[in-house]
């Protein structure tokens, strides 16, 4: 288990520019400073650039289902600072790392975990975390090296992050059960705030477990 809070990422599928500013000033009020929008969101880029420069220092702003090489380039010009993708590819984390970017490759099995940490990873994507499970994460986590960290995609909600926290993983990254089009950036900025409460909830009482 790490000692640090919980990272959450907030996983912004279909996000449009003219919703940024509201809904990360809402994630961000909520304590939920890790903002991904996937790439085959509307106008992702542009989104990408509003939100590193309104909301600046405070939180880190990044692309998500980047699998395209070039694409890295086009989250660094953005403002970007995180590199999630659905998969590993050991071209993308290299040059992510390059770039100053913080990689977030997707892994579903031993292969994947290793073949990212080779390439410089040290965020490992846990996805599609429902179908993967628990005791996955608890035997990976028992033959990486110090420092790993894995966050579970897919699945994640307030009733099932303190399960995976407990489990030993670093975070989550969180997708329609937080942001959903159309959905208002006081209700998303709300349930983040109850995510956030269920993930350090889970964290400090495993934490006074050991």
């Amino acid at each position: 288990m790490t000692s640090h809070q919980p990272l959450l990422i907030a996983i912004l599928r279909g996000l449009t520019p003219q919703e940024a500013p509201a809904v990360g000033d809402a994630l961000l009020g909520a304590g939920i400073a890790h903002l991904e929008v996937p790439l085959n969101s509307p106008q992702p880029f542009e989104s990408i650039r509003i939100l590193s420069e309104r909301l600046g220092s405070d939180a880190r702003i990044g692309a998500g289902t980047v699998v395209d090489l070039a694409d890295v380039q086009r989250v660094a010009d953005a403002g970007g600072e995180l590199v999630v993708a659905p998969n590993t590819d050991p071209e993308i984390i290299a040059r992510s790392l390059e770039l100053g970017m913080t990689p977030y490759p997707g892994v579903a099995t031993a292969t994947d975990v290793f073949s990212a940490l080779r390439a410089g990873a040290r965020h490992l994507k846990i996805f599609p975390a429902d179908a993967l499970g628990e005791s996955l994460l608890k035997a990976w986590s028992a033959v990486v090296p110090e420092g790993t960290s894995f966050l579970p995609v897919g699945g994640i909600t307030t009733e099932t992050i303190p399960s995976w926290i407990r489990a030993g993983a670093g975070g989550a990254g969180i997708g329609s059960f937080l942001y959903a089009p159309g959905r208002s950036a006081d209700e998303v900025g709300s349930i983040g705030a109850d995510l956030v409460r269920a993930a350090q909830g889970a964290h400090q009482r495993e934490g006074t477990a050991l």
